[in-house]
């Protein structure tokens, strides 16, 4: 038995989503992702074992649309050795965190506040 997640085209979705996802698949304390800000200040994100299933082998499938909350999964599993990724391609790379500003015109602008590190020290921004 083992368990398959396609990701292929998995355009994300908000940052909890991944790493709950996470959590149900890693073993106590093992690091999911970080958000590393500006002034280096890091704000880690662990699993806490709770419903983890260890005992699966997880493989999963990405591709160039594969972003944001899928790719938060996709690393923790990866960089803790818990699932094998499978994919002709880099996922899409959505590892900042920007708030968007409204400008007094109607316009806005997206201000970068923080940026995701995987496990293994990787950047998420590709």
């Amino acid at each position: 038995d083992s368990v398959v997640f396609d990701l292929r085209g998995n355009v994300g979705g908000y940052m909890p989503a991944g790493v709950n996802s996470a959590k149900l698949f890693l073993p106590a304390r093992a690091h999911i992702i970080a958000e590393v800000d500006g002034a280096m200040k890091v704000k880690p994100y662990d699993a806490d074992s709770v419903g983890a299933d260890l005992s699966l082998p997880i493989f999963i499938l990405v591709d160039k649309k594969t972003a944001s909350a899928a790719e938060i999964f996709t690393a923790a599993l990866q960089d803790n050795r818990r699932a094998i990724v499978v994919g002709k391609s880099n996922t899409y790379g959505k590892g900042k965190i920007q708030n968007v500003q409204s400008l007094s015109n109607g316009s806005g602008v997206a201000v970068t506040r923080a940026r995701y590190i995987t496990p293994s020290g990787r950047d998420l921004n590709g």
